[in-house]
């Protein structure tokens, strides 16, 4: 999972670094709201503003980790 969403997102932002254990910090409001949108429509699942937190965001890693927890969250 985790290099599926790393080839999504460094196809639609190729300038971030997603590699960096610092990823929030990189990111401004389009790339946070680019990256919520692209997970929600990818895995079909529900991600919203509450989602967009430095820890949420911080690496791959995080970013894996809530798409897994929303996943479980469904019906």
């Amino acid at each position: 999972m985790k290099n599926e969403i790393r080839s999504m997102l460094e196809e639609a932002l190729p300038l971030v670094d997603f590699d960096s254990d610092f990823l929030f910090a990189e990111l401004d409001s389009l790339g946070v709201t680019t990256i919520l949108m692209l997970l929600a429509e990818h895995y079909d699942i529900r991600l919203d503003h509450r989602d967009a937190t430095p820890k949420n965001l911080k690496n791959l890693d995080s970013i894996a980790a809530l798409v897994k927890s929303k996943l479980k969250e469904q019906p």
